[in-house]
């Protein structure tokens, strides 16, 4: 995770915080009640990031826990304890908890399979693990019409982006494997869906986001000129392009009770 390419240090990690919970949170939530949380239940975020999953569980369970390698856009909020933690090196965390949750981690995270095992081995007999990882390789585009200059910037820049996360170790074709991760695991009731929203100004705000944490990577590259990036960012804010996000896979499954 040293290499990541979307650390959480830079001011536009806020940013990409709120778009994508904007986007992704009620899906995640849909998820949540499919499985049954429910108050008394505790609960580990994996790689938090931002708040808003934790607040959701906190109004409903007794206790979540909140990790991420990078705490510094968390704050412990009663029941809600933050804790930093690299789920692909360290121990899990002790106590068994009923929901297990991560997203957008462990298509970012080298050693994948240690850090499935560590959240497995996190839960209790009956407890749940809900993994949400976006598989880009299944629709690669930034914006799937294209019809003009603007559009053709947008999926060249989408391109190079993805060649960043490749070379940082990212898989872009990570979400589609989920479900027979989770089986291989041993949960069982395993089941998964995908979604990706289009012409959304949360899609856009989250495309400006990212580009201009990666810019300079993009330019140093040789991917992108700053005359490319200042014209893609200038269409993002004209609110003209329908930009379209890679899908988000989400997958659940439980550890049997005996």
């Amino acid at each position: 995770m040293n290499d990541y390419l979307l650390d959480n240090q830079q001011a536009e990690a806020g940013e990409r915080f709120g778009s994508l919970a904007e986007l992704f949170d009620p899906g995640t939530f849909r998820h949540f009640e499919t499985i049954g949380v429910t108050s008394g239940w505790r609960c580990w975020e994996v790689g938090a990031g931002g708040l808003s999953v934790p607040r959701w569980l906190a109004a409903r369970t007794s206790h979540v826990l909140a990790t991420d390698i990078d705490v510094s856009w968390l704050r412990a909020e009663a029941p809600i304890e933050v804790r930093e933690h690299d789920v692909a090196r360290d121990e899990p965390p002790p106590g068994g908890f009923d929901l297990v949750h991560a997203r957008l981690v462990l298509v970012h995270v080298a050693e994948r399979e240690r850090a499935l095992r560590s959240m497995v081995a996190a839960l209790r007999p009956g407890g749940w693990l809900v993994i949400e990882d976006a598989d880009t390789a299944l629709q690669p585009l930034a914006c799937p019409e294209e019809t003009g200059p603007a559009e053709r910037l947008a999926n060249k820049i989408r391109r190079s982006f993805r060649q960043l996360l490749a070379e940082r170790g990212a898989d872009l074709s990570f979400g589609r494997t989920l479900p027979r991760l989770l089986r291989s695991a041993g949960l069982t009731g395993v089941c998964a869906d995908a979604y990706f929203p289009i012409a959304s100004p949360a899609c856009r705000a989250l495309e400006a986001a990212t580009i201009r944490q990666v810019r300079g990577g993009l330019v140093a590259a040789g991917l992108a000129t700053e005359e490319e990036i200042e014209t893609h960012l200038a269409a993002l804010a004209g609110g003209a392009l329908d930009l379209a996000t890679a899908p988000m896979i989400s997958a659940w499954g439980r550890r049997p009770v005996a």
